[in-house]
């Protein structure tokens, strides 16, 4: 499952996703940290089609662990070349110009 949690500040959207087993932990490798916190990160609980649903009106995209990326990446919001994977999991963020 995938956690997505929707962030609202004037006229950004910022969508937060990450995999739902994920949520509380801290990922660390070569001087990077991650942690997934459950204020920023939980939120609804869904599958694939709820995630593309959110990433389709977000500005902006912080997206944590292996499935969340997965799918951001199949449909095209985040280039492959672009994630980084810190403590074995993976990370991207994403911007829309509108």
């Amino acid at each position: 499952m995938i956690s997505v949690k929707v962030h609202r500040q004037g006229l950004e959207v910022l969508v937060a996703a990450c995999d739902s087993d994920i949520i509380g932990k801290t990922f660390r490798s070569k001087g990077l940290k991650i942690h997934v916190s459950e204020g920023f990160y939980k939120g609804d609980t869904g599958d694939e089609d709820m995630l593309v649903n959110r990433l389709q009106m977000a500005t902006i995209a912080n997206l944590v662990g292996k499935r969340t990326l997965e799918v951001a990446t199949r449909h095209g919001f985040v280039d492959p070349g672009c994630v980084l994977t810190i403590g074995g999991i993976p990370h991207a963020q994403m911007t829309r110009m509108i």
